[in-house]
């Protein structure tokens, strides 16, 4: 019988996946037969992950990448094509916000930070691989967007905007490359306990308003937004592409 799950002889660049979402979904990967590459800012946070995964009996190392920076996007993809030859899943989960705030008083510098890393260093590294991709038979892209992208949000709008781009960035590479046997979605968490939500979720009052909001009354976890990237990876959506998945306990529909 086959397993829809299966990722045996698969390579899988995540990037921003030395701490929180995108390291559960590295180890989710590795966990179901993929080779990984754990990639961040710096080594010295990307190099612990990936002894951790060799340690456990899987097949990983470590790059580090600024997703801001097209050399630095193009060597992730140039070392890990030294060290695995291929490149069969690619998740874009590296993103920032710097600020917390109106738009209104959203500085130029600000707004530039935010749309560089989140949309263009998708749009780099989605070029630099998918040609490879498909000469190599195709392959899956999974891009993590945001609730955000769904509706107004006062203090994190930038934030939103950039991750509502993503979403149509998806879109419009799923019709590019599907001919070529790549499929690209997106993912669309909502609030999930990753030191980018550290604020809230340490405070007790906030967190209680936010689970009380969500029909299965409780907020995220890393490894609930891994379980969507493994489905998306994966044959189990050998016919979902082009799509957001919203994983956000139902927030955006209570």
């Amino acid at each position: 019988m086959s397993n829809l799950f299966d990722l045996n002889g698969k390579v899988a660049v995540i990037t921003g996946s030395s701490r929180g979402i995108g390291k559960a979904i590295a180890w989710q990967m590795a966990e179901h037969g993929a080779k990984v590459v754990i990639s961040s800012r710096k080594t010295e946070a990307c190099e612990p992950v990936a002894e951790e995964l060799r340690n456990a009996g899987h097949d990983a190392t470590a790059i580090a990448c600024h997703v801001g920076k097209k050399e630095d996007l193009q060597n992730l993809v140039d070392k890990t094509k030294q060290t695995y030859g291929q490149i069969d899943v690619l998740v874009c989960n590296a993103a920032t916000n710097p600020v917390y705030g109106t738009t209104a008083e959203l500085s130029d510098e600000a707004w530039d930070k935010i749309m560089e890393t989140n949309v263009r260093g998708t749009f780099w590294l989605c070029n630099m691989v998918l040609p490879d991709m498909a000469e190599q038979g195709g392959g899956n892209v999974i891009v993590l967007s945001s609730i955000a992208s769904l509706r107004g949000n006062t203090v994190i709008g930038a934030y939103g905007v950039s991750k509502a781009a993503e979403a149509a960035l998806v879109r419009n590479l799923a019709v590019e490359w599907g001919p070529r046997n790549i499929r690209v979605n997106a993912i669309a968490p909502g609030l999930v306990r990753t030191d980018f939500a550290k604020a809230l979720v340490e405070d007790p009052k906030r967190l209680e308003q936010a689970e009380k909001r969500t029909p299965v009354r409780r907020i995220g976890e890393p490894v609930d937004i891994a379980g969507v990237a493994i489905f998306l990876a994966t044959d189990a959506s050998a016919y979902v592409t082009g799509q957001t998945l919203v994983a956000d306990g139902g927030e955006t529909i209570s």
